[in-house]
């Protein structure tokens, strides 16, 4: 049960959707957010990025996020789940490309902090073919994803357990985006 009363069935409403639906007001520019920075037009795929948000996530111990954003990367990437858990159990050897690995060791170094980012960890990004807006969007990504675990987490929702669980926020995820689902204010 979260910390405070959301007003919204948590089995329902879980992991950050019954804050955002609690307070739809701060809802919209975090939703804005992750759409820009998950969905938007950009050099990196969609499920690359979505597999940095399920790496920080995850290196974060945030369940919620952690699982949620690992369905979305796999199911928006070829080899599915076995990559997002390759990358996630071990980064060195999972097979992706330089340019990714290099980029995933950034947003681990942001996890971190943020100055753990360091000159050598940018210039190898930039040998594997990382533009800087790769580069800068990936600091982003990891920074954003830092704050909405510690938001999850700092309510203390419910995150649900199991392999379909997430099937249909991922299907409603990939086809509407972000914020899909407008928050209401829970009644009292």
């Amino acid at each position: 049960m979260a910390h405070i009363d959301l007003g919204v069935d948590e089995k329902q409403f879980p992991g950050i959707s019954g804050p955002m639906r609690y307070r739809p007001e701060t809802a919209k520019p975090l939703n804005e957010l992750a759409e820009v920075l998950l969905r938007a037009p950009h050099p990196l795929p969609a499920g690359e990025r979505e597999l940095i948000a399920a790496y920080v996530s995850g290196r974060n111990e945030c369940n919620f996020c952690c699982s949620s954003h690992s369905a979305f990367a796999a199911a928006q990437l070829d080899e599915g789940m076995t990559l997002v858990d390759q990358v996630r159990a071990d980064l060195d050897s999972a097979p992706i490309s330089a340019k990714l690995r290099a980029l995933l060791r950034i947003a681990g170094a942001v996890q971190i902090s943020g100055r753990n980012v360091t000159p050598e960890l940018v210039a190898d990004a930039r040998a594997q073919g990382a533009t800087d807006l790769e580069i800068h969007d990936t600091v982003l990504i990891a920074a954003a994803f830092c704050m909405y675990n510690r938001y999850v987490d700092g309510l203390g929702t419910f995150a649900p357990v199991g392999p379909d669980a997430y099937a249909e926020t991922t299907r409603r995820i990939i086809e509407a985006g972000y914020g899909s689902s407008a928050p209401v204010r829970p009644t009292s």
